[in-house]
């Protein structure tokens, strides 16, 4: 397990190269700086999820300086969630930089990034890891830290975002199931009329679990806010998305690549791919999984 010290020298390290790929970044020129400020999520409205979310678009020096900013946005802030992660989306286009210097120093911030998550999953306790890096960095939140740098050092069709729906997936079995359920009957839910009418409904999602076989296989598959995005294309096969939470970094590409901006989110009434799902405990998201 990581102690005070592990975690503290690890996190000035990822700081320390956090500052020098900024200062790199300074040193670049570049063809074009846009970001798209997102609002924030305030402590009393964290878990209301949002229909529309309006995009404020930046660009030039004032892009450029949100975008730099980002990079150090890891620490919560008075009033605001620190459970709904505020996302930096942008695009910054460089032109004749050292690209191979460039390359080097975002890996090395990765993989920095990569060791100080390694440092604190190494604890297992939820409990125990939230008190360690507590003590070790006041104030960070830890998923803001862990956050990847992406870029591209080729030159692709187009550099598009969009919004996209994720899941968040946990399989379990029965008896994992059966455990989860026994431990929500005890709990009181105020969506409910009473604590018997909430232990009946429990008591029913308990016998449809309690009807499978010991060998079902089954998964939680709950969905997660809404998050923007970077599509990547270089062709109708070769094309790849990687999250927008900071800002893309697109080093000396062609001039003809087709770049696109971030538009404001409206959830969508329907969706024609959209898959209807027959869950086992619909609060939960259980299901069977048949796959």
């Amino acid at each position: 397990m990581a102690s005070k010290v592990q975690i503290r020298s690890q996190f000035d390290l990822l700081n320390d190269l956090t500052d020098l790929f900024i200062e790199d970044l300074k040193e670049c020129e570049y063809s074009k700086a846009e970001f798209y400020q997102l609002p924030e999520t305030e402590s009393n409205d964290e878990k209301i999820v949002p229909h529309t979310i309006e995009v404020t678009k930046q660009t030039g020096e004032i892009a450029h300086r949100s975008i730099l900013n980002s990079f150090t946005d890891i620490y919560k802030k008075s009033g605001f969630s620190s459970r709904v992660l505020k996302r930096h989306p942008g695009l910054l286009v460089l032109k004749n930089t050292n690209k191979e210097n460039l390359i080097a120093r975002i890996q090395q911030l990765n993989k920095a990034k990569a060791a100080f998550k390694e440092c604190i999953l190494s604890i297992d306790n939820n409990n125990a890891r939230f008190e360690a890096v507590h003590n070790a960095v006041p104030n960070l939140i830890t998923l803001a830290a862990y956050r990847k740098v992406h870029f591209e050092h080729q030159s692709p069709f187009s550099v598009r975002f969009t919004w996209m729906h994720k899941h968040a997936t946990k399989t379990l079995t029965k008896k994992m199931a059966l455990a989860m359920l026994e431990k929500s009957a005890g709990y009181s839910n105020p969506r409910m009329i009473d604590q018997h009418s909430w232990q009946a409904l429990v008591a029913q999602e308990q016998v449809r679990v309690a009807s499978l076989g010991d060998k079902e296989k089954l998964r939680i598959r709950r969905p997660t806010r809404v998050s923007p995005q970077v599509n990547v294309r270089y062709t109708a096969q070769n094309r790849y998305h990687v999250s927008a939470a900071l800002p893309f970094i697109l080093i000396n590409p062609e001039p003809d690549v087709k770049l696109g901006t971030l538009p404001n989110y409206i959830k969508p009434q329907s969706h024609p791919r959209k898959k209807e799902y027959d869950f086992l405990v619909d609060r939960l998201y259980l299901e069977q999984v048949t796959d």
